[in-house]
């Protein structure tokens, strides 16, 4: 899969996507992403890519003409077409729903908004999605697209050293996920499980997803509500509400 990421500040994503699993993806060639600096495209020998707002008003506007080229040059410059994307504080909030169907495209293309926003003509013309990471505002949409670069890239094939494991994640299946713990057994009063000591998966994959819907009822019960559980899961939560209650009550 690829990312073109069309900005003003390449220079911010040097870090991000030069480390951990993401270098690793990149270095075999598992994912390709782009830098395309919007200020290369300008027209004028200052490289401007911003102008004051028609109608007054503070801040700058970023203008649509550099904008348009660059987002065009990358289309060119790739085999596949690509779904472009917008970041913005206006935009659908990102969740694992869309990050699995955006994974599924051959490419995406990222613009970064900054300042006041963009010259809304490209939103009118060349943007399909706007996505939003929550409800505030940062300097930019650098930021926001490297988090959603980082959450589609994890569900691509061979990116992860276990394919699998990205299944077991916090929201892939609409729960929460369950605690994990690893050696030493004791540390500072504190025991690992017995059930994870004992060497019976089917117990161990129960408590599992005991404790996970157990984390989300007590943390997040509107992922409950949106999801439809399993005679099992069903099962499972009774337990749970049945346990806490008795807690209560003492």
């Amino acid at each position: 899969m690829f990312f073109d990421i069309l900005t003003l500040f390449p220079e911010m994503f040097k870090g991000p996507f030069s480390e951990s699993i993401i270098k690793r993806a990149r270095k075999n060639d598992i994912i390709d992403i782009k830098m395309i600096n919007i200020r290369d495209f300008a027209e004028d020998k200052h490289n401007t890519a911003d102008d004051a707002p028609y109608g007054g008003g503070a801040g700058m506007v970023m203008k649509a003409g550099p904008i348009y080229r660059a987002w065009e040059n990358a289309q060119n410059e790739r085999s596949q077409n690509s779904k472009t994307i917008l970041m913005s504080p206006q935009g659908e909030r990102l969740n694992q729903k869309m990050v699995n169907e955006l994974s599924r495209e051959a490419g995406l293309t990222i613009i970064c908004g900054h300042y006041e926003g963009i010259d809304e003509r490209i939103r009118d013309s060349i943007v399909d999605q706007e996505i939003s990471i929550g409800d505030y505002v940062l300097t930019g949409g650098e930021l926001p697209a490297m988090i959603l670069v980082d959450s589609i890239s994890r569900l691509i094939n061979g990116v992860l050293g276990d394919a699998d494991s990205c299944k077991k994640d916090s929201f892939y299946n609409g729960l929460l996920e369950h605690p994990h713990y690893t050696r030493p057994r004791k540390l500072r009063g504190l025991k690992v499980p017995d059930v994870l000591l004992s060497g019976n998966h089917q117990k161990i994959e129960r408590w599992r997803k005991k404790e996970s819907l157990k984390r989300t009822f007590e943390r997040r019960k509107d992922l409950l509500e949106a999801k439809k559980l399993s005679d099992e899961e069903k099962e499972l939560l009774a337990e749970i509400k049945s346990e806490l209650k008795g807690e209560v009550d003492e």
